[in-house]
Formats: structure tokens, sequence, C-alpha cells
């Protein structure tokens, strides 16, 4: 499994990869890095055709295991995934830009 960090998640942003947030609904309306897709892990496996075809797809939760196991799963369905280390808190808290609302 491969993790990647902050910095290497900005540049793909940048570069308009795939970036899906596997956090639950709260979570994600009260944060989140800009430009992520929402998909909560509680609904990632009957939604997992929504994931969008791309060399590679970025996953971030909080902090990282859930991204993990997200990852985990698209990575033994043949689709290169990678999890975000120190996820959206630590995006947060680095002083990155952040959103916020539904």
């Amino acid at each position: 499994m491969r993790e990647v960090d902050l910095a290497a998640l900005e540049t793909a942003l940048a570069e308009g990869a795939p970036v899906i947030d596997v956090r639950e609904l709260d979570e994600y309306v009260q944060v989140r890095v800009p430009g992520v897709t929402h998909i909560p892990l509680s609904e990632f496996v009957a939604r997992v055709e929504e994931i969008p075809a791309a060399e590679t797809v970025y996953i971030i939760c909080a902090v990282g295991g859930r991204s993990l196991q997200a990852a985990d799963y698209l990575s033994g369905r043949g689709i290169n995934a990678v999890s975000v280390a120190g996820g959206t808190d630590g995006w947060q808290q680095s002083g990155r830009p952040v959103e916020s609302g539904a």
C-alpha cells in the first residue's frame, strides 16, 4: 500500500487528479480540502463505480486510517489508489486552505 504526503496531494490537486474524501457527512461538512469528492467509507463499496478513471486516485480521511482501507479496496480492484498520510486534519493544521458547509 502506498501513502503520499500532503505536498504530493497539493500537487495532485493542482494537476486535477481525483481526490476522494471517505469521511462521514458531518465531518465533510465541518471542514474539507477544496476540490475533493465525497464518498463516505460507509457507502464506498456501493458507490465504487463513481470513482473516476485516472492514473492515480487519492483517498483522504481525517488522519489516514479509513483512507488506507479504501485505497486497499480500490487496489484490489486494479485501481491505482493512494492514501493521504495526515489526512484532512494534517492539511488544516498545516495552514492550507479548507472549505466548510454543505
